[in-house]
């Protein structure tokens, strides 16, 4: 008879184990056979492998009543970053791999995305409106550093004068700072920082693979300086965990720089709700009781709703004192204002090779 070893979180990685996803038929745990488990030693590095993903559109549509945008494109399936609270993990189930550590390990990329995005924007009939850029995982997560898939977008979606609305929790996106302020002075981009905390030693448990919040601040800072209007997201806010945080960190933005703000409750989708607690049992055993009963208490006494208008802000006095907090900080530090509307006037379809040149 073998026993069932507990999971133990790795270093460098967000999630405690990888269980496995909701369509598969059999659940994997690991064991020790009485041979080589050593009680002391920590588990073994897991190393980040790259697939090919052999999708043959670029650009994902919505009709969600309560996102701001209705199109987007995410280069990459899958995140480097490991933040353990990610919604985007349970995609990977859909590619029969595990929303815990696979989702941060083993990624897919899209490497015609320009190619693809070029013949979309060409497409009859395609009417112009702000894209998203890392809407789902962070368009600049380690890979993108040798990759380059997130810049040559860019260079697609600035030749073609189209709107882009970026969200990212990496410095990289300040390596494509000529690209966006290029764009930027043309009422064509803009660009969100997700900052969830400022306590480095929670942020290297939660998030561990992304950018420090110190230098996330400065990424607002330097992004502000060059003239691309730059907003920040306080998201998620973990009740109990983090939600203390919510007016310091609006406040961090606002010196560093930031023109706009939003938060969002924590989402605990499908697998995220089990990976989350392993987590927390984990890294905070002290704090996991309490968190997560505040989290039921904003979710109608369970761990997630996700009915359109609620799944973002939540129910509740708790939540509805989250939001007050936020509106409240937000407007006295001026950062509660709407941005102006990027122009989608200007966009021209990309040329392609062997079209006839314009006679104007």
């Amino acid at each position: 008879m073998v026993d069932e070893l507990p999971d133990r979180g790795r270093k460098g990685r967000g999630a405690v184990s990888n269980r496995s996803g909701r369509f598969e038929p059999h659940a994997r745990v690991t064991v020790d056979d009485g041979w080589t488990f050593d009680d002391d030693r920590d588990p073994p590095p897991l190393r980040t492998t790259l697939s090919v993903d052999t999708s043959r559109t670029i650009i994902s549509r919505n009709s969600s009543p309560d996102i701001p945008f209705d199109r987007s494109i995410n280069p990459y399936k899958g995140c480097e970053h490991g933040c353990v609270y990610c919604f985007a993990r349970p995609t990977h189930a859909y590619l029969g791999l595990s929303p815990g550590l696979d989702f941060e390990t083993r990624l897919f990329h899209k490497p015609d995305a320009p190619e693809l995005l070029k013949k979309e924007l060409r497409a009859r009939g395609y009417t112009v409106a702000t894209m998203a850029l890392g809407a789902n995982t962070d368009p600049y997560q380690p890979v993108e550093r040798d990759l380059m898939l997130t810049r040559r977008i860019l260079e697609v979606l600035d030749e073609a004068s189209h709107p882009v609305a970026l969200v990212t929790k990496s410095a990289l996106v300040l390596r494509d700072l000529d690209i966006l302020a290029r764009m930027a002075a043309r009422n064509l981009a803009h660009v969100c920082i997700s900052v969830t905390t400022l306590d480095r030693g929670l942020a290297r448990r939660m998030e561990p693979r992304a950018a420090t919040p110190p230098r996330r601040l400065e990424v607002i800072r330097e992004l502000s300086r060059a003239g691309v209007p730059v907003a920040v997201l306080a998201s998620p806010m973990i009740p109990g965990l983090t939600d203390h945080e919510l007016e310091s960190i609006l406040e961090a933005a606002a010196e560093a720089g930031a023109s706009g703000a939003s938060y969002i409750l924590v989402r605990l989708p499908l697998e995220i709700s089990g990976l989350f607690e392993e987590w927390l049992r984990t890294h905070a055993p002290q704090r996991a009781d309490r968190v997560l009963s505040l989290i039921r208490q904003c979710r109608g006494g369970a761990l997630y709703q996700s009915g359109f208008g609620r799944r973002m802000s939540g129910q509740g006095p708790y939540a509805e004192l989250l939001a007050k907090r936020f509106r409240l900080a937000a407007d006295r530090l001026g950062l509660g204002g709407r941005w102006r509307e990027l122009d989608t006037r200007s966009f021209r379809p990309p040329p392609m090779p062997g079209d006839q040149m314009s006679l104007l």
